[in-house]
């Protein structure tokens, strides 16, 4: 080592024992994209829930024909209520939060069944939101952690 080169010293002090933060990569879109389909998923609810209370003849079987037989005024408040929820934790998905990551799932995967027991009533308008569901599982379950660096 020559006169003029600084011996290399290891650093120290508090920010030496902070892990590095992991690299946040394009996938953290898809966390993102799900938050705003959660959002987006939860206002087509509020839609459906408010037809079913107000409407019940709009849709295209009788209360009999469902797979669960409740009455269109308990389906549009589950489908309200679900989508109040939804809505929650999609904001607090975009937010990075963990618990809107875990409600997120769970709701999306409900979200999924209940309109699976709503096909029969209107069948165009149940896929898209299974499909729309099974979307967002995808995204928070695959690329959920990728939001946790940005925090």
């Amino acid at each position: 080592m020559s006169d003029t080169e600084a011996p290399a010293v290891a650093p120290t002090g508090p920010a030496s024992h902070t892990q590095p933060r992991a690299e946040m990569t394009g996938w953290a879109g898809w966390v993102i994209f799900a938050g705003v389909l959660l959002i987006l998923i939860g206002a087509f609810h509020a839609c459906e829930g408010l037809v079913a209370i107000f409407d019940p003849g709009y849709y295209a079987v009788t209360e009999n024909g469902l797979a669960i037989e409740i009455d269109y005024t308990g389906w549009g408040w589950v489908h309200l209520i679900l989508s109040l929820l939804l809505i929650g934790a999609g904001a607090g998905l975009i937010a990075g939060q963990m618990w809107a990551r875990v409600v997120g799932v769970v709701l999306a995967s409900f979200g999924a069944l209940v309109n699976l027991a709503f096909l029969a009533a209107y069948p165009i308008w149940s896929t898209m939101l299974i499909a729309l569901d099974v979307l967002v599982i995808y995204a928070i379950v695959v690329h959920g952690r990728e939001l946790k660096s940005r925090r």
